[in-house]
């Protein structure tokens, strides 16, 4: 799966788990932020989600996570995606944080919230692009183990 499939695919995970997805970023430079969310339909009450998708086979630092966190406003909420997980100082980066929230969610966690969130998932109005981004164990009966799109072979 390419990255911007990977970055759909996290966009409809966070449509079924019940925010309203405003904005995917298309393809091309995003300056570090790849979704925005919020909590009602106008973005109005809530904290805006700002989200950075990352689906590389290598660790995120804590220098990266702090460029993540240089994008949150004081208001926002962050949540950074990335397949290869994060080095122990950036989950100590994104722990302690004090002024800003964050959450770090790694290859174990996405699926996991996948999982829990199969049968939402496999809803087709969730779905911005293609129906490729639905996994062959979302339309047949039961998920046995990790889907193939969440192999940790490509960089990006």
């Amino acid at each position: 799966m390419d990255p911007y499939s990977f970055q759909d695919l996290v966009a409809a995970l966070l449509r079924a788990m019940g925010y309203h997805v405003s904005w995917v970023a298309p393809p091309g430079p995003d300056r570090g932020l790849d979704i925005l969310a919020f909590t009602d339909p106008l973005g109005t009450s809530g904290p805006r989600i700002k989200v950075q998708v990352k689906r590389q086979q290598q660790k995120v630092t804590a220098e990266g996570v702090r460029a993540f966190l240089a994008t949150l406003g004081p208001q926002d909420v962050g949540l950074f995606v990335c397949t290869g997980g994060f080095s122990s100082d950036a989950e100590r980066e994104g722990r302690y944080q004090e002024s800003r929230r964050v959450s770090l969610v790694d290859l174990e966690h996405l699926v996991e919230l996948w999982v829990a969130y199969i049968d939402k998932v496999a809803d087709p109005s969730l779905l911005t692009t293609e129906a490729h981004l639905v996994p062959r164990a979302a339309t047949g009966a039961g998920l046995t183990g990790a889907p193939t799109w969440f192999s940790r072979a490509s960089n990006s």
